[in-house]
């Protein structure tokens, strides 16, 4: 019983905790709607040109995946590799498997197109 009772004061805190900065920020958000300037895009000083409210070309969502697919790879790999004299042949089978999956991950982005630019 004392397991639930610490697990229902986390989820009663964490739900506190939730409600309380959406409160603080509702109360503290600046009224009114921006006007003039805030809505214009940022360009480091120079005029603006064309309105800021446009479409970006899906590629550069598929380029965004491909590189967090990537990054989460090395994430895993530099703990890995620093500790492998210790973890042994299993580990080392295991990473392989890792790679090779996300090799085809890759390969498949490659062969649908994903990462050439149009």
């Amino acid at each position: 019983m004392g397991a639930y009772l610490s697990l229902a004061v986390f989820v009663l805190v964490a739900v506190a905790i939730a409600l309380v900065t959406m409160g603080l920020a509702i109360i503290l958000r600046k009224r009114g709607r921006p006007e003039g300037e805030k809505y214009q895009n940022y360009e480091c000083g120079e005029v603006p040109q064309g309105t800021p409210w446009i479409r970006f070309h899906a590629g550069y969502y598929l380029v965004a995946l491909i590189f967090i697919l990537f990054d989460v790879e090395a994430l895993f790999l530099f703990p890995w590799a620093l500790t492998l004299k210790h973890l042994g042949i299993l580990a080392f089978v295991e990473m392989t498997v890792f790679v090779v999956i996300l090799l085809l991950g890759w390969l498949y982005a490659y062969k649908k197109g994903a990462i050439e630019w149009v």
